[in-house]
C-alpha cells in the first residue's frame, strides 16, 4: 500500500488533467507542506515583450500547491475544493523553471488555509509571487 502523501502526489500529478497538461510535479510533500514545479515552456508566457511567465500559470500553480498542503492534514479521501485564493504578484517570473512552497497556516473542521510564495528554481530567494488560499473541507462519511 502507498505512503497517503505518496497517493496525493499521484493523484495532483496525474489525475488532473490541467496540472497534468502543465507539467506540475510534487517535489516535495510532508505534513503541512508541499513544493512544485514546473518546467518552462514558450507557452507559459504571458508577457511576450519581457518576457514574463503568465500571472494565470502562477496563480494556478499557487492554488495547486496550496491545496496540496491542506490535504496533507486530513484524511486522503476528504475533497478539497477553493473557496477563496488571493495573490500578490511582486515581480515578473523570468522565463524558467518555477516553483511554489505552500505550508497550512489552519486546519478546521470545515476549512483550511495555506500561504504560498512562488519563486524561479534557480533563485530561490526572489520571491515572484505570493498567495493565501482558503479550501473547504468535505470528509468522507464515517
Amino acid at each position: 500500500m502507498a505512503e497517503p502523501h505518496e497517493t496525493i502526489k499521484k493523484l495532483m500529478e496525474e489525475f488532473v488533467p490541467f496540472n497534468a497538461f502543465l507539467g506540475i510535479r510534487v517535489t516535495e510533500i510532508r505534513k503541512g507542506f508541499v513544493r512544485m514545479e514546473v518546467g518552462f515552456r514558450e507557452e507559459l508566457i504571458g508577457d511576450p515583450r519581457r518576457p514574463a511567465l503568465h500571472g494565470g500559470l502562477l496563480s494556478t500553480v499557487a492554488d495547486t500547491c496550496g491545496g496540496g498542503a491542506v490535504w496533507t492534514m486530513v484524511d486522503e479521501n476528504t475533497r478539497i475544493s477553493t473557496v477563496d485564493l488571493r495573490m500578490d504578484f511582486l515581480r515578473p517570473g523570468p522565463p524558467e523553471d518555477v516553483a511554489c512552497e505552500a505550508s497550512v497556516v489552519r486546519i478546521g473542521n470545515m476549512v483550511g488555509v495555506s500561504d504560498m510564495r512562488l519563486f524561479a528554481v534557480s533563485n530561490p530567494e526572489r520571491t515572484i509571487a505570493t498567495g493565501k488560499g482558503v479550501y473547504n473541507l468535505k470528509h468522507p462519511s464515517k
